[in-house]
């Protein structure tokens, strides 16, 4: 029997049955000798804050494009791209000799106009009737001094084109009053070379010409020739300035020129122009204050006139409806006037500048554009997901990448209320407010936010690797006597940190499950 015994287990299926016996045997030895080991976490009570991180760009928040009303020649500019300008300040202002002009030719009709009414509801009393011959006799005087000046104008115009021509251009030519003026220098353009040579031939027959009509003004000479010697004097003048302007030409296209000698060269012709263009200002003050003269005279006549005739109250009306026309009139022009000058509309910096003096401005085209002070903010495009959380008001804490190593404080001041799509995703625009202004700050540069969404004192916090979350719902485990419990939460906001805040389903102090690690 002992033997049938061993001899079984000597078998291979002995062998067999005899390994899984041990096996079974080590293997329930060993499993009751383990124990299932946990680690925990402890509920704690703090402050937990929600943070909501996007990335977003500085921007503008107010920015204008300046236009002229009216086109015109710019005559000044006072500020360049770069600068920083007030509430108020001209930037640019066109040229408005000619407005101005206008607007005194306009101004004295008014008072012509008021004058006139003025008597025609005096009645045609002697004492009327003497101030309006008075009027007119000064008018009549006023014009006669200005015809009596324009000898000595047209003698002094004369003179700076003279001197512009044939002192201040000497050194330019040779042979300039034989016929057969000659550069002194070579110029690599070969039309301005032609040019001048030819300009300045007619300027010594402009100059001659015009020095021969001088010595021909008489006292008694009749105002419409004196008139036209005006209008003859701005053509001599203009073909001097013409010649002046190439030699500035020839100068900046000279090729063996010497740098100083090119430099005592520009300084000449500039003093020439400066000439030319006070004779023209002279010229041009004495042409308007003649036009201005006569109809002054026009209306001191009419006002005599009516003083002599008497009036009715219709013509009374009708003399009151002139002096509101008149001064319309005078108003329109001012109002050109006022709007030949590009004024700020706030303060702030300018950002970009294209009016140049003696440059044609269009009516209408932005030519300038400025940014105002204290306008910056950041625009940022937040998803759908977080945007429930953010309301305005909340604090931000900014980074930019420009200045890595700063932080940069604000709030949402605005949310918006529509949706953007975003390649698909639903965002919503948010703006943010700096809390100071920073004048390194510019348009674009690129911010990363925090926005602080909530802040909760005497919270109950757990990490977030403690909670289970399943079809059923959100849990974290506990141990009770050895077994293993899921006990249901509520959870709150969450930090960066890795925390959660639990509204309900544990106390402070207890210890659940770490089931991240596990």
């Amino acid at each position: 029997m002992t033997k049938s015994i061993f001899g079984f287990l000597k078998s291979k299926w002995g062998i067999a049955i005899l390994v899984i016996v041990i096996g079974g045997g080590a293997w329930f030895l060993i499993a009751r000798s383990q124990k299932t080991t946990y680690q925990f976490v402890t509920v704690k009570r703090g402050t937990i804050t929600e943070v909501v991180s996007v990335t977003g760009n500085v921007t503008t928040t107010k920015s204008a494009d300046l236009a002229f009303e009216n086109g015109g020649v710019v005559a000044a500019v006072y500020y360049n791209e770069g600068d920083h300008v007030n509430q108020g300040d001209i930037i640019a202002k066109l040229d408005t000799q000619n407005l101005a002009a206008q607007l005194a030719q306009a101004q004295a009709n008014v008072d012509s106009e008021t004058a006139t009414l003025k008597n025609l509801q005096a009645g045609a009393t002697q004492q009327n009737i003497a101030v309006s011959q008075t009027a007119l006799a000064s008018a009549e005087q006023n014009l006669e001094n200005s015809y009596a000046s324009i000898p000595n104008t047209m003698a002094s115009a004369y003179t700076s084109a003279n001197d512009a021509v044939r002192s201040q251009l000497a050194a330019f030519f040779t042979n300039a009053e034989q016929g057969n003026p000659q550069l002194t220098f070579t110029v690599s353009n070969t039309q301005i070379s032609n040019d001048i040579t030819s300009e300045r031939l007619q300027a010594s027959d402009e100059l001659n010409a015009w020095q021969t009509e001088n010595q021909n003004i008489a006292t008694s000479t009749a105002s419409s020739t004196l008139n036209a010697m005006l209008q003859d004097a701005l053509s001599h003048l203009a073909a001097t300035k013409t010649l002046l302007t190439t030699a500035l030409n020839a100068i900046v296209n000279a090729n063996t020129l010497p740098p100083a000698t090119a430099a005592a060269y520009k300084t000449d012709v500039t003093t020439g122009l400066n000439e030319v263009d006070a004779s023209i200002g002279n010229v041009n003050a004495i042409t308007q204050n003649i036009a201005s003269e006569e109809a002054a005279i026009a209306q001191a006549q009419a006002a005599l006139n009516l003083t002599l005739a008497g009036s009715t109250q219709d013509e009374i009306d009708a003399q009151a409806a002139q002096v509101e026309q008149a001064q319309a009139s005078a108003q329109s022009i001012q109002v050109q006037i006022n709007e030949a000058s590009l004024v700020s509309p706030m303060s702030g910096v300018i950002t970009m500048q294209n009016a140049k003096v003696g440059e044609v401005a269009s009516p209408g085209i932005p030519i300038v554009s400025l940014i105002a002070d204290n306008s910056l903010e950041v625009d940022v495009d937040v998803p759908e997901v977080d945007i429930g959380k953010i309301a305005t008001g909340d604090p931000v804490l900014m980074t930019l990448d420009a200045f890595p190593n700063e932080t940069f404080s604000g709030k949402v001041f605005y949310i918006d209320p529509a949706e953007t799509m975003i390649s698909g995703v639903v965002d919503y625009l948010v703006k943010v407010s700096f809390n100071k202004n920073d004048p390194r700050l510019r348009s674009g540069l690129t911010a990363n936010l925090d926005i602080t969404t909530q802040t909760k004192n005497d919270a109950l916090i757990i990490p977030q690797y403690a909670v289970l979350q399943n079809d059923n719902g959100t849990f974290v485990e506990t141990l009770n006597n050895k077994a293993v419990t899921q006990v249901p939460v509520t959870l709150g906001i969450e930090d960066q940190s890795g925390n959660a805040e639990v509204v309900s389903g544990v106390s402070e102090g207890e210890q659940v499950i770490n089931v991240g690690l596990k």
